[in-house]
C-alpha cells in the first residue's frame, strides 16, 4: 500500500485501490491516458486518468495521470513501466502493469 499525491487539488488515492481495479477489470494493465479536456469530452475511459478523475480528482476536468503519478506507482514496486494496447484506441500507449 502507498499513499499517492494526485497533481492538482491535493487529493491522494491508496495504490492498493488501483490494484484492485485491475483486478476487476480482468486486465493486468492500465495505459496512462492523460488528455487535457473535460472528464465529459474524454476518449479513454478505460485509462488511469479517467479512473483518477472520476474517483479521485477534486476537479475531475483537469488530467491527473501526469508522469509523475506513473513515476510513483512505480517506485512502489507494485507495477512496472511498459507500453500497452488501448482498449479505447487499439493504438499501443504508455501505461503500467501489476509488477506480480
Amino acid at each position: 500500500m502507498a499513499i499517492i499525491t494526485l497533481p492538482y487539488g491535493n487529493n491522494t488515492f491508496d495504490s492498493d485501490d488501483l490494484i484492485n481495479h485491475l483486478r476487476q477489470s480482468g486486465r493486468d494493465y492500465i495505459i496512462q491516458g492523460q488528455q487535457a479536456c473535460s472528464l465529459a469530452n474524454h476518449t479513454k475511459p478505460n485509462s488511469l486518468d479517467y479512473w483518477l478523475r472520476k474517483n479521485y480528482a477534486s476537479n475531475p476536468d483537469v488530467k491527473q495521470a501526469v508522469n509523475e503519478v506513473m513515476e510513483h506507482l512505480v517506485a512502489t514496486g507494485d507495477f512496472e513501466g511498459w507500453r500497452f494496447p488501448c482498449p479505447d484506441s487499439g493504438r499501443v500507449c504508455k501505461g503500467i502493469r501489476l509488477a506480480y
